[in-house]
């Protein structure tokens, strides 16, 4: 299937839905840091491209002739981090790609983004576009750690397919969910050495000390060492700093299930920090696109061969 990925930041939905068998010909960002990581690790190319001049987004990516255009716009506006301000301007940028899909209408599309931008006018407004055009829908709030990912990240995917019921994908999603949160343990085994690691709070009133036989809480953008008088937490999985330490940002790389050999060619260690935290779990891409294989191999459709 030929997709194109827009908004692709460094590359993990491109990534994951690779993995499923998805030939990904292009992919369109305007973060420089995040193309330069992206073109590292991928031959095909990625555009510096603005997408909110939707009309020639429409006729550059059309050129491609995808059968699936996938994408996360940027999804600050609508984070729990931050002051979930839908009209803070990115939040703009939904509505680009609903406006984007919807003029070239390929077979399928596939949005993710923070599970709160269900509650949104924009995503309303999105959806309606997508309802219009024809487009069954598929809207579901999915818990990475149930998704092969070592990390509890929710995140809402709103998948469309031409001329198809809504809900049509759910039970390929709900099927194939695991029984049991992924723990860090068993996805590295042996390899972290570390049983205990910090990873800082958004307020003191949340535990900072986490365990690896317990799934990840969510990667965020920023990294930050142990406080010298840090205050312990009724949760926390041990009370003896010595044993603790952050984790580096390979370490969280992998937890967002990057491969050991994918090339972070970033000096600034902030920016790092946030390209990882921004990212789309490789392995949960990797889940929503299988699901779209065994849809389609359930229902027998057949896509474009890429020449």
């Amino acid at each position: 299937m030929r997709t194109v990925d827009l908004f692709a930041g460094c590359g993990g939905l491109s990534l994951g839905l690779s993995k499923a068998g998805m030939d990904v010909v292009a992919a369109y960002e305007k973060w420089e840091s995040a193309i330069a990581v992206y073109n590292e690790n991928f031959s095909h190319p990625i555009f510096d491209f603005d997408l909110s001049d939707v009309n020639t987004a429409v006729t550059h990516i059309k050129q491609f002739r995808p059968d699936l255009i996938a994408g996360g716009p940027p999804c600050q506006d609508f984070s729990s981090a931050g002051k979930r301000n839908e009209n803070g301007g990115r939040g703009d940028l939904t509505q680009s790609y609903a406006k984007i899909v919807t003029k070239i209408l390929p077979e399928w599309f596939l949005m993710e983004n923070v599970e709160r931008i269900n509650k949104s006018q924009i995503y309303q407004n999105a959806k309606r576009l997508f309802k219009s055009a024809g487009y069954g829908l598929t809207e579901i709030v999915l818990d990475a750690s149930y998704c092969n990912v070592p990390q509890k990240r929710k995140r809402m995917f709103l998948i469309g397919k031409l001329n198809e019921q809504d809900d049509y994908l759910k039970p390929a999603l709900e099927h194939s969910l695991r029984a049991k949160s992924m723990t860090i343990r068993e996805y590295f085994g042996e390899e972290l050495p570390i049983e205990y690691y910090y990873r800082h709070a958004r307020s003191y009133s949340r535990r900072g000390i986490f365990s690896v036989d317990e799934p990840s809480p969510t990667i965020r953008g920023v990294n930050r060492p142990i406080p010298p008088k840090y205050q312990f937490h009724d949760g926390d999985a041990i009370k003896d700093v010595s044993k603790v330490r952050p984790l580096t940002a390979h370490e969280r790389a992998r937890i967002q299930t990057f491969p050991k050999d994918f090339k972070w060619v970033v000096t600034n260690k902030s920016t790092l920090e946030q390209l990882i935290g921004n990212a789309v779990p490789v392995n949960l891409a990797k889940f929503v696109g299988e699901a779209i294989n065994v849809y389609n191999e359930n229902n027998i459709v057949r896509f474009n061969v890429a020449i």
